[in-house]
């Protein structure tokens, strides 16, 4: 029952006219004398005279009260509003459906809106800027479109409302046309000083990547903080962090101050400009005066966090007593991003107890990255049971996490698989971790499967989907896998227009080392940066390919401007396989000019390439310079060394790194025994390789069987050779068998060299090298027939020989002598050597 208050006023109310709203006649239908009574007796409540219109009217009133009251209700207690409104036969009422449309937008129940506007005997534009509203704020982008074209077709014309709720759908679509169209639109009728307009407008060409155009937007002159605001988000999106400072000074320099949310977007281009800038930032909010509340706090928490300075984030974060989940949760990420789980934890448990604030999927999600980061498993698991405790082990971020750590931290493959399919939604996140770590678990099968069934449940694969799958490929079936994928990037265009796949293509053509299938994938990208040219130099080191490695100097200064460390590691790396000493200098003095020679990749590539010209002593110096020699460094002092004949120094310099405390790899193991088999050192060597397990704990490999068959061959210890093949742990493989051939040919030994070459032709019946070492080992012993008739043997079965080649470079005066004490040479210089070089 109404409350008579208000009816009481209501009464006063006079009569609108039905013209006005010609859909409610069906309601009031009042006859003249009605109204005739009513306007004579306009205080009176209960007269028999009066019929229902009166009651009607103010039950409008009233319902458009309620419905005001619910707005700051909670979804459910406002959606009591709507039974009442039924109840009363008002449900074709123009204003209250386009209200309870507002409030159902409002609420984020687009599903509520959209039945209450399909019902409506009546829209008008108000109507269709409410419905559309209220998708857009649902994130429904394809039904908002659905909406406004539905809208256009019945001939509304969008007013300044429907136009901002419009362009806010194409900026979140990045919908290019529809945005651009109603730009044109925008400055056609008239709208093009509106505030709110244009700082959509803005948002939606710096979401569309055009974030140069969005600030070339003509502002008015009274520009607001809303303005100012959107321009600053526009520049974070953009990841413009200066931009974004700037225009903060310029948004001063206007005279206008920033707000809470100018502050937030501040703080988070702070977060990547590093705590200095976010420093100043904090000390003009406590300057100006604005108040510190939660969200500004939990900015700054964020961003000091984010900058590794936890010192000041927990400052910040004790600033004042008010906290959230949002706040909590910054704070545990600041530490699980530092690596310090302990901290983390620490801080959750405060959370728990001290705050007591429930911990939402965002924390949980935190807490079980920054267990897999940190390299706690058992954490991890722990963490995991917390989800399932709570309840959200099936929301996508938690998720994504448990897929992601049971993929690193897990040998059971099922592990991962169980955590995604737990997830009630998954998505290219969740795809993406459960494909990862099949790769990482060496199932490529499963990997390449679960992207075919990802395709089919609608989810788009990303870029880092597909590096994922190409960067770990390891199985037999990689090359067939890599093809297949090179093909579909090109048929969906992502080779060319996305450098990330891009590089991952060429990476994965260089591990298996096919460089022209990586130089076609170099051509066909739009846009290359360091990684791309490493990638591609790298494979043609590896295919043997380092005049044209080298020759890749002049396109990358072209189109980058400079080297990178990695990059110039990898040109050292081709002038080492070319022996090219002057090139290789030249690269030194531009390694000493840029400063490039601190990084470890860089001088190490240094060692390496003086030790393969032959210029010990310039491997010596280079080495000596670096402050903190690790194991690569001197394995490529040891090579250097040893290949050049200086077997003592290169074991002496062994010693020297276990002085040093540094521990040996397979690597250096493998030069020590080369040194040992060379230098006649054989009882030192066979001592080497039974340190590797029993002191280092370094199993040996196929390679370090070779290098003890070879050192034992060498010494005529045929048998303890023969013996330490049979020892293998593994099944030997072809080149230990022809390891032990070539001794036996040494020494003369025919029945071990038969049974050595029987073996090495089962496993490996096509190689020549077998037959050509069986045939001059018969040769040698005088039996020419048993000789020729392996030759026919091995032309029969079609196991040609390789064509055999050299590449010399001829020496100067300045490339044999000593290092030259000239000033390092600028890039240019080295590219003009690397020409003359090559003409040579």
């Amino acid at each position: 029952m109404l409350l008579p208050h208000l009816r009481l006023k209501s009464s006063f109310r006079p009569l609108r006219p039905t013209a006005v709203l010609p859909h409610r006649r069906h309601l009031l239908s009042p006859s003249p004398a009605a109204s005739r009574i009513h306007l004579r007796q306009p205080n009176s409540i209960s007269s028999p005279s009066i019929n229902a219109s009166p009651p009607l009217l103010l039950s409008e009133e009233t319902c458009l009260r309620l419905i005001s009251c619910s707005k700051s209700a909670s979804p459910k207690q406002s959606s009591r509003v709507h039974s009442p409104i039924l109840k009363l036969g008002l449900a074709g009422d123009l204003l209250l459906c386009n209200n309870l449309l507002s409030l159902y937008s409002k609420h984020g129940q687009p599903g509520s809106a959209r039945k209450v506007f399909d019902e409506m005997p009546v829209r008008d534009i108000v109507s269709w800027t409410a419905i559309v509203s209220a998708f857009v704020q649902s994130g429904d982008e394809d039904e908002a479109l659905r909406l406004y074209q539905r809208m256009l077709l019945a001939g509304f014309v969008p007013n300044h409302f429907t136009l901002s709720s419009v362009v806010r759908l194409a900026a979140s679509l990045r919908d290019f046309d529809l945005g651009t169209n109603l730009h044109g639109f925008i400055i056609k009728r008239g709208f093009g000083s509106n505030f709110v307009l244009e700082s959509g407008l803005v948002d939606f060409y710096s979401k569309c990547g055009l974030f140069d155009d969005a600030c070339r937007l003509e502002l008015m002159a009274g520009r607001d903080v809303v303005s100012w605001t959107t321009m600053i988000s526009a520049s974070v999106q953009a990841e413009d962090w200066r931009k974004t400072v700037s225009f903060y000074m310029a948004m001063l320099n206007d005279g206008v101050f920033p707000n809470e949310f100018t502050l937030t977007m501040l703080l988070s281009a702070c977060s990547n400009l590093g705590s200095g800038h976010g420093d100043l930032v904090h000390g003009h909010l406590i300057l100006l005066g604005i108040e510190l509340n939660l969200a500004v706090k939990t900015a700054l928490v964020d961003m000091y966090s984010k900058c590794g300075n936890l010192g000041s984030a927990v400052t910040a974060l004790r600033l004042t007593s008010d906290s959230d989940v949002i706040l909590c949760t910054a704070i545990i990420s600041g530490f699980a991003r530092a690596g310090d789980c302990t901290g983390a934890v620490s801080y959750f448990k405060v959370m728990l107890t001290g705050s007591a604030i429930h911990p939402n999927s965002f924390t949980y999600a935190t807490l079980v990255n920054a267990s897999s980061n940190g390299g706690s498993p058992e954490l991890g698991k722990m963490f995991h049971c917390l989800t399932v405790k709570a309840g959200v082990e099936d929301d996508a971020s938690v998720g994504n996490a448990i897929v992601d750590f049971y993929s690193k931290w897990s040998s059971q493959l099922e592990d991962p698989v169980r955590a995604f399919e737990e997830i009630s939604s998954p998505n290219v996140v969740s795809w993406t971790a459960l494909i990862a770590g099949l790769v990482s678990h060496g199932d490529d099968r499963s990997a390449m499967t679960a992207l075919t069934e990802m395709q089919a449940a609608g989810v788009k694969p990303s870029s880092f989907t597909l590096s994922a799958i190409l960067t770990n490929l390891s199985s037999q079936e990689t090359v067939g896998y890599t093809q297949k994928l090179h093909a579909a990037m090109m048929k969906a265009n992502l080779n060319t227009r996305d450098i990330t796949v891009g590089n991952s293509l060429v990476d994965a053509y260089a591990k298996l080392v096919r460089p022209r299938d990586a130089l076609n994938v170099f051509d066909d990208m739009s846009q290359r940066d360091f990684y791309t040219y490493t990638s591609l130099i790298k494979c043609l080191n590896l295919a043997g390919l380092n005049q044209e490695a080298l020759s890749l100097i002049v396109p990358l200064r072209i189109e980058l401007g400079s080297v990178d460390g990695f990059t110039l590691a990898s040109f050292l790396s081709a002038a080492a396989g070319l022996a090219a000493t002057k090139c290789g200098g030249q690269l030194h003095g531009h390694s000493v000019v840029s400063g490039l020679d601190a990084f470890s990749s860089v001088s190490n590539s240094l060692v390496d390439m003086y030790g393969k010209c032959g210029r010990i002593d310039d491997a010596r110096v280079v080495f000596v310079s670096i402050q903190r020699p690790n194991v690569v460094s001197w394995n490529s002092l040891m090579s250097g060394m040893a290949s050049n004949g200086c077997f003592s120094d290169a074991l002496s310099t062994f010693e020297d790194m276990r002085i040093a405390g540094v521990l040996p790899d397979s690597v250096t193991f493998l030069i020590a025994l080369y040194a040992c088999s060379h230098g006649g050192l054989i009882d030192l060597g066979i001592d080497y390789f039974h340190s590797m397990e029993e002191r280092f704990g370094l199993v040996p490999t196929e390679d370090h069987y070779v290098c003890l068959v070879d050192m034992l061959g060498r010494a005529g210890r045929l048998e303890a050779a023969a013996a330490a093949v049979e020892s293998m742990g593994h099944s030997p493989g072809a080149l230990v068998y022809k390891t032990l051939l070539g001794c036996c040919r040494l020494h003369g030994n025919l029945v071990m060299g038969e049974w050595a070459a029987s073996r090495a032709m089962e496993i490996h019946p096509l190689d020549s090298a077998v037959y050509v070492l069986l045939a001059g080992m018969y040769d040698d012993a005088g039996r020419i027939e048993l000789g020729d008739q392996i030759r026919r043997t091995m032309k029969a079965r079609g196991a040609t020989r390789s064509p055999g080649t050299s590449w010399i470079q001829p020496t100067s005066k300045e490339s044999s002598g000593q290092a030259s004490n000239d000033s390092p040479a600028p890039l240019e210089e080295i590219v003009l050597t690397l020409a003359s070089t090559m003409e040579e």
